[in-house]
C-alpha cells in the first residue's frame, strides 16, 4: 500500500509499505478521506516533539472497516467510521474529572500511532478504549465526516468561552479553523459574527463562502477601531483568536467588551510565545482569558452529529481534493493559504 512517512522536518516520504493487520483489540480501516492542517504543515516543516520518525502522519481522519480484531465488539466489515486523532488515557487524575482535552498522558494519531495518510490503517486499541470510533451516518460524505476532528475542536474552544444566544463574537483568522468558528457561532445563536485577517485573498475567500456580518482586512484597516465602531465602541462579547499571531491576541484584549471573553485558540510559535498584555484591562473590565486546546471523544461525536444534520455546514469549506501522491502539493496548498479545507483521498 501507499504512505506518506515524515521523516525529519522538510523529508516526507511516499514510500510502499506492506497492509497491516488489526491486531486484537483493533480495527483496520481502509482510509476514504484524511483532510490536512496547518499542523501538517508544522510538522512538515519542523517535526514535532511528539513524533518519533518515521511516521505515517494525517489525524483527520474517515474510512471503511476491512478487518475486525479479535475482542472487538459493535463494528463490522463495511462500517464507515470518522476517527478521534487526540486519545486520552482515560485514566489520570485529569480524565477521572472529565477534563480528557488536557489528559496528561494523552496520545494522538498520527503521531504516537500511524495516521491517516496511507491506504490502509490500524485504529488502536487505546482509540476502542475511550469510544473514540464513530460511525458515519447514512448518506454523509467522507470527506465532509473527517472535517468532524476540527470542529471537535472548534466546539471544545466555544463552549470553553461560553459563546451563546445574542453574543457578538469576532473570529481572528480566516482559515478552515476560523471560517468552522463562524459556522459554529451561527449555530449557536451569535447575533453577529466579524471575520479579521491581515491577508485580503483568504479573507474574501472564506468570507464568501461563510457570509460573516462584517470582513475586516487588518492589513488596510485598524482592526480594533473597526470592531469598536461596528459595536457602537461597546467592543465585542466574544474574541477567538484563530491564528497563530502574538498581534491576534493583544488585539483581543483592545476590542473586546466589558466582562467580554477571549479564547486563545490559536497556539504561538515555540520560538515567541511571549505577548504584552494590560492586566489593568483584564482587573477592571472583568475580562476572562481562556485557552483552548484540542477535543475529547465526546467532542468528536456531536461535531459529527452537527455536520450531518446541518447545523455546521462543511461541504463547501472543502475546496481542494487531492490523492495521497500529491501529499507534498496538498501541504503547500494549506501553508499558501490559497484554499479552505484541503483532503487527501487515498
Amino acid at each position: 500500500m501507499l504512505v506518506a512517512r515524515f521523516y525529519a522536518p522538510g523529508d516526507i516520504r511516499l514510500e510502499q509499505a506492506p497492509e497491516p493487520t488489526a491486531g486484537p483489540g483493533q480495527l483496520k480501516i481502509a482510509v476514504v478521506n484524511c483532510s490536512t492542517c496547518g499542523t501538517d504543515v508544522k510538522i512538515f516543516r519542523h517535526g514535532h516533539h511528539h513524533i518519533d520518525p518515521p511516521r505515517v502522519i494525517g489525524h483527520e481522519i474517515a474510512g471503511r472497516i476491512v478487518q475486525v480484531g479479535d475482542g472487538v465488539e459493535g463494528w463490522a466489515e463495511g462500517d464507515a467510521v470518522q476517527v478521534i486523532a487526540a486519545i486520552p488515557c482515560g485514566t489520570c487524575t485529569e480524565c477521572s474529572d472529565g477534563r480528557f482535552t488536557v489528559c496528561s498522558r494523552q496520545e494522538s494519531m498520527g503521531y504516537h500511532y500511524d495516521g491517516g495518510f496511507a491506504e490502509y490503517m490500524i485504529i488502536p486499541e487505546s482509540v476502542l478504549a475511550v469510544d473514540g470510533v464513530n460511525r458515519i451516518p447514512e448518506g454523509l460524505d467522507y470527506a465532509e465526516a473527517s472535517v468532524a476532528e476540527p470542529l471537535a475542536c472548534v466546539l471544545n474552544g466555544q463552549e470553553i468561552a461560553g459563546v451563546g444566544e445574542g453574543d457578538v463574537v469576532v473570529v481572528m483568522g480566516a482559515g478552515p479553523i476560523g471560517c468552522l468558528h463562524v459556522r459554529l457561532a451561527r449555530a449557536k445563536g451569535a447575533k453577529k459574527v466579524f471575520l479579521v485577517d491581515v491577508n485580503r485573498g483568504r479573507l474574501d475567500m472564506s468570507a464568501r463562502i461563510v457570509e460573516p456580518d462584517a470582513a475586516i482586512c487588518g492589513e488596510e484597516v485598524d482592526a480594533v477601531e473597526e470592531v469598536l465602531r461596528l459595536t457602537d465602541g461597546r467592543g465585542a462579547d466574544v474574541v477567538i483568536t484563530a491564528a497563530a499571531a502574538g498581534r491576534a491576541q493583544e488585539d483581543a484584549l483592545r476590542m473586546v467588551g466589558r466582562s467580554g471573553r477571549i479564547s486563545f485558540f490559536g497556539g504561538l510559535p515555540k520560538d515567541n510565545p511571549i505577548i504584552a498584555l494590560d492586566s489593568n484591562i483584564v482587573h477592571y473590565r472583568e475580562i476572562s482569558i481562556f485557552g483552548a486546546n484540542g477535543s475529547s471523544p465526546e467532542h468528536n461525536k456531536r461535531a459529527l452529529e452537527l455536520i450531518a444534520t446541518g447545523a455546521v455546514p462543511v461541504a463547501d469549506l472543502i475546496t481542494e481534493r487531492m490523492a495521497l501522491a500529491d501529499v507534498h502539493k496538498a501541504i503547500e496548498t494549506v501553508a499558501s493559504g490559497t484554499a479552505i479545507k484541503v483532503t487527501i483521498q487515498p
